[in-house]
């Protein structure tokens, strides 16, 4: 038998062969990285408009810019980890909500354009902790309940 025709016996199996990823899962990825993206444009636009702009505090600008850009660093990580299916990734993916909800309620109370972005942003916290915390993503993540009897 020649050695393209022997089977493999190292036990691998391909990644993700054992099951699909959960519809919810992917979504809640696809969230969390949204409010990354979101992140990373609102501070940029803040740290161009320090440097290139006249702000009433410069140091302010350039700083918040960089801030929002450090910041979007977690729900983009959470969303790559969740893609990968990888339990860590669930509590930075939590966080990022719970950190949305009140910048959403903040948005709200303004009297001015902020209001629906306000909505858009508690919309998508809420269905991505839905989402994460659902029954069927804790299992695709490999994360154990309390009673689970696997090892």
């Amino acid at each position: 038998m020649s050695s393209d025709q022997t089977p493999s016996t190292d036990g691998a199996a391909p990644a993700g062969a054992a099951e699909p990823r959960p519809a919810r899962l992917t979504a809640a990825a696809a969230l969390a990285g949204l409010e990354g993206l979101a992140l990373v444009a609102g501070g940029a636009w803040m740290l161009v408009g320090g440097l290139t702009g006249h702000p009433d505090d410069r140091t302010q600008a350039v700083t918040g810019g960089v801030t929002l850009i450090v910041l979007a660093l977690l729900p983009l990580l959470a969303a790559r980890g969740l893609l990968a299916r990888r339990g860590w990734s669930r509590g930075p993916a939590v966080i990022t909500q719970i950190m949305a909800l009140p910048v959403a309620y903040n948005l709200l109370q303004a009297d001015s354009v902020a209001i629906p972005a306000g909505i858009v942003l508690a919309v998508v916290a809420v269905a991505a902790l839905v989402m994460i915390v659902n029954p069927e993503t804790t299992r695709a993540l490999g994360i154990r309940t309390p009673g689970d009897s696997r090892k």
